[in-house]
C-alpha cells in the first residue's frame, strides 16, 4: 500500500489507454482537417475593377460570344445576331461553373447541369436559382468596353 508522501503512479494499462486515446485523436484531425480544407472554399477578394476592355469590335461576329476575364471572375460578351451588344457574369448561380454561349440555340449554357440562360441573363431551364448579374457594354473605337451596372 502506498504512503501519504508517494506521488501517484499511473499504470500500464492507464497509461496505454492514454496514449492509445490520443493518437486515436491524430488519426481523425490527420482525416478531418485536410477534408475540411476541401470542402469550404478559399476567401476571395473582390477586385476593384469597375471596368475592361473586352475584346476588340472586328474580334466578334454576330452571334458569338467570348468569354474575358472581369477582375477576379469570368464575364461573357455576347454579339447578338441583331448585332447587339450584351455582357453577363459567365458564373452560373447554380454551381458556379463556368457558363457560355450557344449560337445555335442563341442563349447562354452551363454544362455542369444543362443550365440554360436567356440574352438578358434570366434563367429559363435547369437548376440555376437565379439569373446571370449584367453588365454595361459600351463601343469606343474598335474596343468593347464593359463596366459595372451603376
Amino acid at each position: 500500500m502506498a504512503s501519504a508522501t508517494e506521488p501517484d503512479e499511473i499504470s500500464r494499462r492507464s497509461l496505454l489507454d492514454l496514449l492509445l486515446s490520443g493518437s486515436l485523436l491524430s488519426f481523425a484531425a490527420a482525416v478531418i482537417y485536410p477534408v475540411w480544407r476541401y470542402i469550404t472554399p478559399p476567401p476571395v477578394s473582390e477586385s476593384a475593377t469597375s471596368s475592361v476592355v473586352a475584346a476588340k469590335v472586328s474580334d466578334l461576329a454576330r452571334n458569338t460570344g467570348k468569354v474575358f476575364r472581369f477582375g477576379s471572375r469570368p464575364g461573357i460578351l455576347i454579339r447578338t445576331a441583331g448585332g447587339e451588344w450584351r455582357a453577363l457574369s459567365a458564373v452560373c448561380t447554380h454551381l458556379q461553373c463556368t457558363v457560355q454561349y450557344r449560337p445555335d440555340l442563341e442563349q447562354i449554357w452551363c454544362a455542369c447541369h444543362n443550365g440554360h440562360f436567356d440574352l438578358s441573363g434570366k434563367n429559363v431551364s435547369g437548376p440555376p436559382p437565379r439569373p446571370l448579374d449584367q453588365y454595361e457594354v459600351t463601343v469606343k473605337g474598335d474596343d468593347v468596353v464593359v463596366s459595372l451596372k451603376a
